[in-house]
């Protein structure tokens, strides 16, 4: 079995093969380990990568693109005078990778491709990433690993560093383009996210910013025009500079992770400057602090504290800043550790990530990764562990399953199968008899109570204010929508087993269109956070697969998560910017027609509870 894993990073692409029985290696690309995730466009047409393309770079750097990563949701990119699909250029780089992979197998191609992405990666972005496999010619079986699963998988291949059933594991992950934290738990069958965050405007490549900017001030004063002109080029030449530049100031970045001063080298009319690594921090200290501090508050979200944890484990290249572990350290009281290299951990983890623990449940995406176990020993499994208070302890158990019933199972949402004609039409038909029935009762009603919903702006639903009779604040009156007054709603959250034992803020519960038995509950919580992590606790209570997506009505934004379990099905929907949720709960029973999968939840939610336009 030939196993190829590639992290393509925002500024470096590692690849890791395993065959033939051998242990996992790096397929060094070009002669290193590291490929600069860099693209070059020709006027011939071709795309150069890698050190080509840096070194074609310095001939026309208008067609150079050192960071395509970093533009995934742009469609093009515009390289000279050519537009390239951001998927081109990313197949470009795969592609090399490829070519470089069969060549060490003798022209064999990988049996398996696993291709590493950041955990909160939705379905769009993983579809252009699929897309520039598809194109790069890396077969049908490629898999998507979502990166802090397969840094816990590297982690835990380590002796001594293995994770029994119950333990979890922080991974802190600043590479060049952005900061990710997760939270991941260990399981009897792998691995299980139990909370993630980021920062999309955090990375190695806003450090090199900020050391330029302090170079800068220390030499623009002898020749402000000239340095204007290295900042916005408009020759060759001067991009050329600028490019060189550039170059040396992340190399005296790195540098300062080793030694505690180095130069930085100026182009003329300039003077080399000197940099310390005192400078360096205090430049980067207020971002670094709102990395450590989103790492604090991800940890508090999974219900674990760093006491509880196995570790944190530093990945991506730029966790290698000495500041990085003495300002978690102070913060959280755990000294953090990085195993072998930071930049090469993801793609060798992702190696240890077990086959048959996966499978093709994603959202829209061919292939994905959920979660998988790291080669260890064979043992006899103890029973399942308890996590501390994730969940409340009324809610109803989520069947026996091998992962612990209050932790939320992570696996990229099931891809939701399309309805079946005939079921289709009886939908259609039934919402007709419906819409039939309800202008034959009162159509002056109906179209009063709908036609126009009053919106509220975000400061105004910070709390919740005065509700009516029914338990609804003008603001869950906005998110109901029709159903606040169609749906039979009452104040409170009823007595079945999604019922809280705390007050969280003002709620009612309606019936839910067209599902007889299910109950759609909404709140306008007093406090954001025990809002959540009520939500939170209630999606692992149900266990199961996921599915999640964005959903918009009535002048309000935000996300919307589906799972379902053996026991029950929910679906949480919550608002961007205010205090504002509401779930559907559903007791799953043997005698059910049809499971409730959360394909099937998150159609029912698009087309009958998510508020209008």
């Amino acid at each position: 079995m030939r196993i190829l894993s590639v992290d393509l990073g925002t500024s470096n692409t590692v690849a890791v093969l395993s065959a033939h029985g051998r242990p996992p290696r790096v397929v060094e690309v070009d002669g290193s380990a590291n490929m600069p995730s860099a693209v070059f466009a020709t006027e011939e047409g071709t795309i150069m990568v890698g050190r080509d393309a840096e070194r074609r770079a310095r001939l026309d750097p208008t067609r150079f693109e050192p960071n395509p990563k970093r533009r995934i949701d742009e469609q093009t990119l515009l390289l000279g005078t050519d537009v390239v699909p951001v998927t081109d250029a990313l197949a470009a780089i795969l592609r090399r990778v490829l070519e470089e992979t069969s060549r060490q197998l003798g022209g064999e191609q990988p049996d398996e491709v696993r291709l590493t992405h950041p955990a909160q990666w939705g379905q769009t972005r993983r579809n252009v990433l699929m897309s520039a496999a598809r194109l790069a010619g890396m077969g049908p079986n490629i898999l998507l690993v979502p990166e802090p699963v397969a840094a816990a998988a590297h982690f835990a291949s380590f002796p001594g560093k293995s994770l029994a059933p119950g333990q979890a594991l922080a991974v802190y992950d600043l590479g060049a383009g952005t900061f990710d934290v997760a939270v991941v738990g260990a399981t009897q069958n792998g691995f299980t996210v139990l909370a993630e965050d980021g920062l999309p405007d955090l990375g190695g490549l806003d450090v090199d910013q900020a050391l330029m900017v302090h170079v800068g001030r220390e030499v623009s004063h002898s020749d402000p025009q000239r340095w204007q002109r290295l900042l916005r080029p408009e020759s060759t030449a001067d991009r050329r500079t600028r490019r060189a530049l550039q170059e040396d100031v992340k190399a005296a970045k790195e540098a300062l992770s080793r030694h505690p001063q180095t130069e930085v080298p100026m182009p003329e009319p300039f003077k080399d400057v000197l940099v310390t690594r005192g400078e360096l921090e205090g430049l980067v200290r207020p971002a670094m602090l709102r990395s450590v501090e989103l790492l604090a508050r991800t940890l508090r979200s999974s219900g674990l504290t760093p006491d509880r944890l196995a570790g944190i484990y530093l990945v991506g290249g730029s966790s290698r800043l000495p500041l990085v572990g003495t300002m978690i350290a102070e913060k959280l009281g755990v000294v953090p550790g990085s195993l072998d290299q930071p930049e090469t951990a993801v793609a060798l983890g992702a190696q240890h990530v077990a086959r048959d623990g996966l499978g093709a449940r994603t959202q829209h995406v061919e292939g994905a990764v959920a979660a998988g176990a790291p080669h260890r020993p064979q043992y006899a499994p103890p029973p399942p562990p308890q996590y501390p208070g994730y969940a409340p302890s009324n809610f109803p158990p989520s069947g026996p399953q091998p992962v612990p019933s209050n932790f939320p199972s992570y696996s990229p949402a099931p891809e939701k199968a399309e309805p079946k004609a005939g079921g289709k039409k009886k939908l259609l038909i039934g919402i007709a008899a419906a819409v039939v029935v309800v202008l034959a009762a009162g159509l002056t009603v109906f179209l009063t109570s709908s036609s126009s919903v009053p919106t509220y702006t975000a400061d105004q639903c910070k709390t919740p204010g005065q509700a009516d009779a029914k338990g609804l604040t003008g603001c869950l009156r906005q998110l109901a929508g029709k159903i606040a007054d169609t749906g039979d709603c009452k104040p409170g959250m009823g007595n079945g087993p999604a019922a809280p034992a705390q007050r969280l803020g003002a709620a009612s519960t309606c019936s839910a269109p067209g599902r007889a038995g299910t109950q759609v509950t909404y709140v306008h919580g007093d406090d954001a956070d025990a809002l959540k992590q009520y939500t939170d606790g209630l999606l692992a209570s149900a266990g199961g697969d996921r599915t999640e997506a964005d959903w918009g009505g009535n002048g309000l934004k935000g996300r919307y998560s589906s799972a379902a379990g053996k026991t029950s099905a929910v679906l949480v929907f919550t608002v961007a910017d205010r205090p504002l949720a509401g779930f559907i709960y559903q007791l799953n029973t043997s005698d059910q027609a049809q499971v409730t999968t959360p394909g099937t939840l998150a159609d029912y939610f698009e087309a009958s509870v998510q508020p209008g336009e």
